[in-house]
């Protein structure tokens, strides 16, 4: 990496990939929007060709920017892997563990998981178990699996069961880029309500949904209701309705390049919380404690 690009540079640039907004990066990454800025330009002077291009709603990658994103991704992940390395013992940890997962955890946060499992405790095989959550809180209980990782937000767990938070998604209102709700000074239930609502059926987030909306006297204006995130995404990105769904889900671009926004609810919206579940009266090997405390670093969710 040339010596007059920081690691700090490239941290702002992903977040302003990721948001589109340098308003909205420099609170993420708590500095002020004239600090990233100014970080953001010496960067575009340190690579040579614009990075970002402005407009009235925030920024958006140059096709320069686009190449660029794609390898300092690379070199994040490069950064991550040497603190792992640094800090792992060879072959410590090996051994057999079943773990239990639903969809969303394999959709959104199974291949890095693994991949960074893999880099740190190779000697150690993981059978992961895609299941529903009834199915995997029973499977915890009866002894057929080791750990589990779940939605723990969406549901009280059995009294047979101990439970840990490691990620606390927010949720937020998702839109195109131009949507109107964008540039309000707050944003209501009662307002995403008048819209067409595009509500997702996945890991029983249709219950989730109403929980919360229940207690405001209000429900969303359904147009359609899918299993699959990535038609929700499409069509929320081409205009034909808005959502909240979480952090952890979101991603900028639908599968057909068109940009997606989101912002802030002027209202409490509960977050979408994973969670490592564990039998109580099952005593934690040794490898189960390893893959816990790699849980705990969160270095997984972002490799």
């Amino acid at each position: 990496m040339p010596q007059h690009i920081t690691l700090r540079q490239i941290e702002y640039f992903l977040s302003v990939a990721d948001t589109g907004q340098i308003s909205q990066s420099s609170n993420l990454c708590n500095v002020s929007q004239s600090s990233m800025t100014i970080a953001l330009q010496k960067l575009e002077e340190a690579v040579g060709v614009p990075l970002l291009a402005r407009h009235a709603k925030g920024v958006r990658l140059t096709d320069a920017g686009v190449r660029f994103l794609r390898h300092v991704q690379q070199a994040q992940q490069s950064v991550d892997q040497a603190v792992m390395a640094a800090q792992e013992e060879p072959g410590r940890i090996a051994g057999h563990v079943r773990l239990g997962v639903t969809e969303t955890i394999s959709a959104y946060l199974l291949p890095s998981m693994l991949s960074t499992i893999t880099r740190r405790f190779g000697n150690l095989q993981v059978d992961v178990i895609e299941r529903e959550r009834e199915t995997v809180e029973r499977m915890l209980i009866d002894g057929e699996l080791d750990l589990a990782l779940l939605l723990v937000s969406n549901t009280a767990l059995h009294d047979e069961l101990k439970c840990e938070t490691l990620i606390r998604s927010p949720r937020r209102l998702w839109t195109p880029p131009d949507h109107p709700l964008l540039d309000a000074q707050r944003v209501t239930l009662d307002d995403v309500a008048r819209e067409n609502f595009l509500l997702l059926d996945m890991d029983e987030h249709v219950r989730t949904v109403k929980s919360y909306w229940g207690p405001f006297g209000v429900s969303p204006r359904v147009r359609m209701q899918s299993t699959s995130i990535e038609a929700v995404r499409s069509l929320v990105a081409l205009g034909e309705g808005v959502t909240i769904l979480s952090d952890l889900v979101y991603r900028p671009w639908s599968l057909e390049g068109n940009r997606i926004s989101r912002r802030d609810l002027s209202v409490a919206v509960p977050t979408m919380d994973v969670g490592a579940v564990w039998c109580r009266e099952q005593p934690l090997s040794k490898q189960v404690h390893a893959l816990l405390e790699l849980f705990r670093s969160r270095n997984w969710v972002d490799a």
